[in-house]
């Protein structure tokens, strides 16, 4: 069974920072790629970013490049999003989600987590 475990949110000022992880178990990481995504209150659910292990490849959002920082421990079956320089517009609930590779578009991604909830004040 695949699943996806979500952890390391908080509550942290404007500036701060947080390392989300995404625990992966039921499939191996080498197959896939993982994208963290988030939703905040009255708003879709968006893609920030993602990263295949195969190639070590990886996408972000315009909106969080240059402050986040996605990669993988293929050891640990584990995804981690470094999140730096936080802005109160971060804040939301975090989900991961898995997608075979290559993955087409942000649709192609299920497997959601329960998510994490990130609160960023300012």
């Amino acid at each position: 069974e695949v699943q996806l475990v979500e952890s390391g949110g908080g509550l942290v000022q404007a500036g701060g920072s947080l390392r989300l992880s995404c625990a992966a178990s039921g499939f191996t990481l080498d197959d896939y790629a993982i994208g963290w995504f988030r939703q905040a209150p009255g708003k879709e659910r968006e893609g920030v970013s993602c990263i295949s292990s195969s190639d070590g490849s990886t996408y972000y959002v315009d909106s969080v490049k240059g402050r986040f920082t996605i990669s993988s421990d293929n050891a640990k079956n584990t995804v981690y999003l470094q999140m730096n320089c936080l802005k109160p517009e971060d804040t939301a609930v975090y989900y991961c989600a898995a997608a075979k590779i290559p993955p087409r578009s942000w649709h192609d991604f299920g497997s959601w987590g329960q998510g994490t909830q990130v609160t960023v004040s300012s």
